[in-house]
């Protein structure tokens, strides 16, 4: 593969120099800036190592065929040395360069899969039973979810060790009872192994084993904390009477939130405001790589602040503060937050002056209408109209965000607010999680009203969502 890569480039630079030397005569300079850009492709596209040697055939053909003596290779001319460097400078540049960039995506990246891991192991860990079903039930699901090789869990409560593979014993039992009296999470890349200690409020609980592809030390530690959660959770349902156990539930529910919120969140900020920083430095290189950085960070936060968005409203910890609410301070809201991504749309906005207040939380109600317009604006093509509306209907304010995008199928509209669906066509041309529509349902839900989506595939779609009127006791 890498053999046909060299190949591949020696042919690019040779048809360069080929078509400007037989059927685009043209100054010297113009070659020798099209052989660079031949040279910066290659370097971008591939790397290092087949850019340099583009870079050499680009300096003997551009030596060859068009300096002075054409038909020779004269190496002692300056000329041929200042292209030799120049092409050569060219490809090591672009090649650092775009490595650098192809890096940080990837991490970006992984960070995101791993997020998106955390949830599911958190959305399958909200079990009932004994801790002993628990702890072997976290060590199969963790090892499923990550793909790790294998896990163990010491529970020290009862002395008991779970494995994810009873016949292996990659980390012995010696190991893993003295794990749980170290202070800190201890990961040794090399061997790809992490150890830890499984704590819940200073209170011992044992230690976690993991073998496999290593994660990033926040990973680790939530992965940590959930089993830390999952295993006390059960033992409170074990423990106590049913209403106890329900109390005790949502407790640790409100823990996981703080868990995932600190060991996410905040490397997240911290990264954010490191990168903004040095943006700030109008001298700073690497402005592109940093950039890149800097909105990749914006597009972590929001998947963070939508998964623990997503948590708290299935764990039912949406703390609604209602009061009367003019609906144009709401769509005002929604409008300025969204910024200047609508300006590629033409938008109009219809409501009513004699429209009564709403009774709602102004910032959840915003939240809804900002998530139906950035939806909206994802999936309708540049500079066709988005309209917001508003009008009283039935006893109820019906809010409408309707778009002349592509529509949706019948069969994924009885899905569309369901949590991580995307619609097929969809999914792999337009960023996204899946979590938001399914966030503006919750708190629609959460404010005791209702939301749908009307369309027709190629007609565009009307998403709309009611809201109760102040003072109308509904």
């Amino acid at each position: 593969m890498r053999a046909l890569r060299y190949a591949a480039a020696v042919l690019l630079v040779a048809a360069t120099v080929a078509v400007f030397r037989t059927l685009l005569p043209v100054n010297s300079t113009t070659t020798a800036l099209a052989l660079l850009l031949v040279v910066l492709a290659i370097s971008a596209k591939w790397g290092l190592g087949e850019a340099t040697v583009a870079s050499l055939v680009a300096m003997f053909g551009f030596n060859y065929f068009f300096l002075p003596p054409v038909g020779t290779l004269t190496i002692a001319d300056p000329q041929n040395w200042v292209a030799l460097a120049a092409f050569l400078v060219t490809a090591v540049t672009a090649s650092q360069l775009s490595g650098r960039a192809r890096r940080r995506a990837a991490e970006a990246e992984s960070r995101r899969v791993e997020i998106e891991r955390l949830y599911e192991l958190v959305s399958s860990l909200m079990l009932s039973g004994s801790p002993h079903k628990t702890v072997r039930e976290f060590v199969n699901r963790v090892v499923q979810v990550f793909g790790f090789e294998a896990a163990a869990f010491y529970y020290r409560p009862a002395g008991e060790i779970a494995r994810s593979q009873p016949e292996s014993k990659i980390i012995s039992d010696h190991d893993l009872l003295a794990a749980g009296e170290i202070e800190e999470i201890s990961i040794d890349a090399a061997q790809g192994i992490v150890m830890a200690p499984v704590r819940l409020g200073g209170r011992p609980l044992g230690s976690l084993a993991l073998v496999g592809p290593v994660p990033s030390a926040a990973t680790a530690r939530a992965i940590v904390n959930l089993a830390a959660l999952a295993v006390e959770k059960a033992r409170a349902l074990e423990e106590a009477s049913s209403a106890e156990a329900a109390r005790k539930n949502e407790t640790l529910k409100a823990a996981l939130l703080d868990s995932l919120a600190h060991d996410i969140k905040t490397p997240l900020t911290s990264i954010k405001a490191a990168v903004t920083n040095m943006l700030g430095d109008s001298s700073a290189p690497d402005r592109e790589l940093l950039t890149i950085i800097d909105e990749e960070a914006d597009r972590l936060n929001r998947l963070a602040a939508e998964v623990i968005e997503m948590a708290r409203i299935e764990a039912g910890k949406l703390h609604l503060e209602k009061r009367a609410v003019p609906v144009s301070e709401i769509v005002e809201a929604a409008l300025g937050d969204l910024g200047g991504s609508l300006k590629r749309h033409s938008l109009t906005i219809n409501v009513g002056p004699d429209l009564p207040s709403a009774d709602a939380d102004p910032e959840f109600a915003g939240q809804v209408l900002k998530q139906l317009l950035e939806n909206a604006v994802k999936y309708t093509p540049e500079g066709s109209p988005i309209a917001v509306s508003a009008e009283r209907k039935n006893g109820k304010i019906v809010i409408r965000v309707a778009d002349r995008g592509p529509g949706i199928e019948e069969k994924e509209r009885m899905r569309i607010f369901e949590k991580f669906f995307r619609g097929q066509r969809h999914r792999f041309e337009t960023e996204g999680t899946g979590m938001g529509l399914a966030i503006a349902r919750g708190i629609v839900e959460a404010h005791g009203e209702r939301i749908w989506v009307e369309s027709e595939p190629g007609e565009g779609s009307v998403f709309s969502f009611t809201l109760s009127v102040h003072g109308s006791g509904a």
